[in-house]
């Protein structure tokens, strides 16, 4: 009886993990978006210098990212700049910029 769930569980998963793939978010249009509307305040690599009140983007995890990009769309989140900045951007857009982001590397790191 288990073994029978264990094995319909791992083809389940096996099948929602090639849906998912097939769906992954286009990371080259999301670093050409990046380039063209971020990268002056977030920096070229998601790192900012320019302003330490600028979040950096780079290694931040991709549904943070999607959900903050959609409620600034929204008005839920409040920034002049963020809010005029999402608006512009289709619901793609938003998971390309935020697949782009999570895939570089960071700057943060925990000791252990």
């Amino acid at each position: 009886m288990i073994v029978k769930k264990s094995i319909r569980f791992l083809a389940l998963a096996a099948i929602a993990g090639t849906a998912f793939s097939a769906q992954a978010k286009d990371i080259a249009a999301g670093k050409a978006k990046a380039e063209a509307a971020c990268a002056a305040c977030h920096g070229k690599d998601g790192i900012s210098t320019i302003d330490p009140s600028y979040p950096k983007l780079a290694g931040q995890h991709a549904d943070y990212l999607l959900l903050a990009l959609s409620e600034y769309k929204s008005g839920a989140r409040k920034n002049a700049i963020m809010g005029s900045q999402a608006t512009a951007l289709s619901k793609a857009d938003m998971e390309n910029l935020a697949a782009y982001y999570a895939s570089l590397k960071g700057t943060m790191s925990t000791k252990r």
